[in-house]
């Protein structure tokens, strides 16, 4: 069987092709071959004009980001810095080591007004699965003037997800990591709970992915050795790769980095112990692993931060964290 065309949008290179290829080459022809392309590679949609939807589910009149340009004056923007009132973002580069040893990665330092200023967003304002644009693409959709990567939800069908205090999906499987409106950010068993008891308890947002790195400010046990899923076409997340990963530093207080890597001479990236060092070193107390490899992005007032797999090209994500330019 041959695997159906994928068209990828604004520069995006998706997982999807390569589970494409391999799923044509080491499974049988017939079912199991059509089941496992539609599971993993035919996008899905679940809920269009997303935006509009949680306008709705919140009671009141759907609004863009755009409309916020109309205060813009007040917000002073850098090559490396971003402040809008109380709500700051902080850009630096760092390199360790040399040669096939030296890595790359970027923090992003944000002190946030109020913690529903983070925001989420899917890729073509739609919910469901195998549906990716770049994380660039869906930041300008946004007018984000930063953001970074998800938990690329759509590609496995488990983990509670809940973005912007509406419930999308409630599978809990893992580890998450949950946005609280008051500014905590809290690392849970998403077994023990369910998405309705979060949003009752304040959760803005969620992310599905792990393994928690730090726990009261130190490494956590173990880290090593988790593995996120074992859906078809999942690579192993350990050794040297590029990453993503949030941190807490204090309420309203996060930081964000993306290692470059797979990229000898530039970045080599980093183990997940390695990413818990980095975590630690900037004073987080909590942090958590997110979608890494190509999909690690950070995206900065209408550029891209760091340099994905040395190509300086991003692949497609599911969806982003970010925060809009007022």
């Amino acid at each position: 069987m041959t695997p159906p065309q994928i068209e990828h949008r604004k520069g995006g290179r998706t997982r999807r092709a390569v589970i494409s290829a391999v799923l044509a080459v080491t499974l049988s022809a017939g079912g199991a071959t059509a089941w496992a392309l539609d599971r993993f590679v035919v996008p899905h949609a679940e809920i269009t004009n997303v935006s509009e939807y949680e306008a709705s589910q919140a009671g009141t009149s759907s609004t863009t980001d755009a409309a916020s340009a109309e205060t813009a004056a007040s917000a002073v923007v850098t090559d490396t810095s971003y402040t809008s009132g109380d709500t700051g973002v902080t850009i630096s580069t760092v390199t360790t080591g040399s040669g096939d040893d030296a890595v790359t990665y970027y923090v992003a330092d944000v002190v946030l007004d109020d913690a529903t200023t983070l925001k989420s967003a899917f890729a073509e304002d739609t919910y469901g699965e195998n549906i990716t644009e770049t994380t660039s693409a869906i930041a300008e959709d946004h007018n984000a003037i930063f953001a970074i990567n998800g938990d690329y939800y759509g590609f496995r069908d488990t983990g509670i997800v809940i973005r912007n205090g509406v419930v999308y999906r409630d599978e809990g499987a893992r580890q998450g990591l949950a946005f609280y409106k008051d500014g905590t950010v809290k690392v849970y068993d998403e077994t023990t709970t369910s998405a309705e008891q979060l949003v009752a308890d304040g959760v803005w947002n969620t992310l599905s992915f792990g393994p928690s790195l730090l726990e009261n400010g130190e490494i956590a046990s173990g880290i090593e050795d988790v593995e996120v899923d074992t859906n078809f076409g999942n690579h192993s997340i350990q050794g040297e790769q590029p990453r993503t990963a949030v941190g807490v530093i204090e309420q309203n207080h996060l930081v964000f980095v993306v290692v470059d890597g797979r990229s000898p001479g530039y970045s080599a990236g980093v183990t997940m112990t390695g990413l818990a060092g980095i975590m630690k070193d900037l004073g987080a107390t909590t942090a958590y692993n997110i979608d890494g490899g190509g999909s690690s992005t950070m995206y900065f007032n209408g550029s891209l931060v760091n340099n994905p797999l040395g190509e300086n090209k991003e692949r497609g994500t599911s969806d982003i964290l970010y925060i809009a330019q007022s």
